[in-house]
């Protein structure tokens, strides 16, 4: 296993797409519920507890080995917002050109073929972690951090916060992210013997509702 490849996967300039991409929060703005850096911190640790904490457990099963198949209509089931659908496999198939061009892979190739317009980008990431050497936990620490980190960064270019302080924000959730991560690894280990249904469906409807409006609107900063 290697630190640095995980130091790679989980760079915001590895050219997976996710800077196209605020996970909501432009559309908390424009709604009022991100203002500063307090709401901001309020905003990401939802997410993080909920759209985060799901992500984080597909992309540890899929490191562990679990069929993707399976693990894509899973992801499916936990996103009831088609808007959100459609960003999540965006977003995995560019994550997909990425790791295939980095890590070259068959289970990547395998998984491509199965979803040629894109799988879900956690269980890409997943995969990708696999294929890179990782393990379930780097997996699940990737996606818990993308789960805040996307909004943070959105939100400096949506309201001109200051990076200091997004940044602030950040750090001050790292215990959550670790406690997230550990039980998103413990429920991927249980989906060996349980199936799917092990892993966690936290709901957060007010990002559901968010995505369908922002993608209706005329003209916006971000995909999502």
């Amino acid at each position: 296993m290697s630190r640095a490849a995980l130091l790679v996967l989980a760079d915001g300039r590895f050219p997976a797409g996710g800077h196209a991409h605020s996970g909501g929060a432009e559309a908390a703005v424009k709604a009022g519920r991100i203002r500063g850096a307090a709401s901001l911190a309020d905003f990401c640790r939802g997410r993080l507890h909920t759209a985060g904490s799901v992500a984080a457990a597909l992309a540890a099963a899929a490191a562990l080995g679990i069929d993707p198949v399976a693990l894509d209509r899973a992801a499916d089931a936990r996103t009831p917002s088609p808007a959100l659908r459609v960003a999540a496999r965006k977003l995995g198939r560019q994550l997909m050109r990425a790791a295939r061009a980095t890590w070259p892979s068959a289970e990547l190739d395998a998984l491509a073929r199965e979803f040629p317009k894109g799988a879900h980008q956690p269980v890409v990431l997943g995969l990708a972690a696999r294929a890179a050497g990782l393990g379930p936990v780097d997996a699940a620490y990737c996606a818990a951090y993308e789960s805040v980190s996307g909004p943070a960064t959105a939100t400096v270019r949506l309201l001109s916060l200051d990076p200091f302080d997004a940044t602030g924000v950040l750090a001050r959730l790292a215990p959550e992210v670790d406690h997230v991560v550990d039980r998103a690894v413990e429920a991927a280990r249980r989906v060996v013997d349980e199936g799917v249904d092990a892993l966690p469906a936290g709901s957060a409807p007010l990002l559901e509702i968010g995505a369908e409006v922002h993608a209706g609107w005329p003209v916006r900063l971000f995909a999502s």
